[in-house]
């Protein structure tokens, strides 16, 4: 009788040694798991990947020390010699391997467009977005999603976010609606790259908008040449004086439609801008701005600034 107890002792040991030792795969994979698959046909593919040795033994296992949950569809990451065990607790978890789509501040709809069609895994064709309507951020996705369905996610953000930010605007700022917030915040996001400058930059902008001044905003000339894309020389004279519904030079008031996607950041600015009047600015040289009330003082920075740039041999 003793040698039968061992004897199962050892069995039930050897079957929890299968279950929860090292795995036979010796590199990192990935396994996909289709829609709908039982354990005994998400076995049968971790077996042809390599991950388990037996999709039989992997199931009957499954059923002894796995617990009755289901397992989930999508695609796994399986680490070199990840045990039975741990395998199975990763599919009826549905940690599936994430992969993300980033759409950094200010990139205009034909770069996020651009990204979607490189982004490896996702399918089916998506169309340019308009521009303004992708909130910035990083967007998960699993293998097989389509570019569409991950480009409404970002649009729903960009939605939600303006309409919640919207409703808690400062009272008596210059725009009007949420969409005029959301061309302005494009405006403020192209035009300074230091944080804690958002606030001034847009109270510049809503200051000229107020007293009916030309908004004189380099990236709206830009726009209509490259559709948001670098310029990669400086802008012509024929550019500044070019007449069409973005160019800020040409026209007062606000452009048509943004000129790219602004982050939270640059929509909140534009909602609650700096207590300022001042109504000019010009770089200092490091990346941010001098900001000026009245153009002579303007005009002495922007001396400052030619200096500097001779100096460096800009000039």
């Amino acid at each position: 009788m003793l040698v039968v107890l061992l004897l199962a002792v050892a069995a039930v040991l050897a079957l929890l040694q299968l279950w929860a030792g090292g795995g036979p795969s010796r590199a990192n994979m990935t396994v996909l798991i289709p829609e709908g698959a039982s354990l005994s046909k998400a076995a049968t593919e971790l077996e042809k990947a390599g991950a388990i040795r037996s999709a039989r033994q992997f199931v009957l296992l499954s059923k002894v020390f796995g617990g009755g949950a289901p397992i989930k569809a999508g695609e796994y990451r399986v680490p070199a010699g990840l045990s039975q065990s741990d395998l199975l607790k990763t599919m009826q978890g549905g940690q599936t391997l994430q992969r993300f789509v980033r759409v950094p501040e200010g990139t205009p709809s034909i770069i996020v467009y651009e990204t979607l069609l490189k982004a490896p895994q996702l399918a089916g064709p998506v169309a340019v977005p308009d521009e303004g309507s992708v909130l910035p951020d990083s967007y998960a996705y699993n293998r097989g999603d389509t570019r569409q369905a991950v480009l409404t996610r970002m649009q729903k953000a960009m939605d939600d976010y303006l309409a919640k930010a919207w409703e808690r605007r400062k009272p008596g700022i210059a725009v009007r609606t949420p969409r005029e917030a959301l061309i302005l915040a494009s405006i403020v996001e192209k035009e300074t790259g230091k944080p804690e400058e958002r606030r001034t930059v847009a109270a510049v902008y809503s200051n000229r908008l107020r007293v009916g001044m030309p908004l004189q905003a380099d990236p709206t000339t830009i726009y209509p040449v490259t559709k948001g894309k670098p310029l990669g020389r400086r802008i012509l004279q024929s550019e500044l004086r070019a007449v069409n519904p973005y160019n800020t030079y040409a026209m007062t008031g606000l452009p048509v439609g943004p000129i790219a996607n602004p982050g939270k950041e640059s929509i909140d600015a534009v909602l609650d801008p700096a207590q300022s009047s001042a109504l000019y600015f010009v770089a200092d040289g490091t990346g941010g701005h001098v900001f000026a009330d009245t153009l002579e003082q303007h005009n002495a920075n922007v001396q400052k600034w030619y200096a500097r740039r001779r100096e460096r041999g800009e000039m």
